[in-house]
C-alpha cells in the first residue's frame, strides 16, 4: 500500500477523523478552522477550513492523531 496522501478538502478530512471517533467541538468552529476532540479527550486537532488541506498539513494532523497514513487512508 502506498503512503501517498490523497488531495482532500476540509469536509473529507473532518469526515475521516470523525470516523476514527473524533468529535467536532461546538463553539470552536467559527472562523477559518475547525476543532476536533480526540475520543479519549487527550488532545484537539485544529483543521483549516478553507479549501483543500495541504498534504504536509494533513500528514501533521495524522501524526498528531497517532495514526499512520495507511490507517487514515482506510477512513477516507
Amino acid at each position: 500500500m502506498s503512503s501517498e496522501l490523497p488531495a482532500l478538502n476540509t469536509r473529507d478530512v473532518i469526515r475521516a477523523f470523525c470516523g476514527a471517533g473524533y468529535v467536532q467541538l461546538a463553539g470552536r468552529g467559527k472562523g477559518s478552522h475547525v476543532a476536533l476532540a480526540a475520543p479519549d479527550g487527550s488532545h484537539i486537532l485544529i483543521i483549516p477550513s478553507h479549501g483543500d488541506v495541504k498534504r504536509g498539513t494533513l500528514r501533521a494532523l495524522i501524526r498528531q492523531a497517532g495514526m499512520t497514513v495507511e490507517q487514515f487512508r482506510d477512513l477516507v
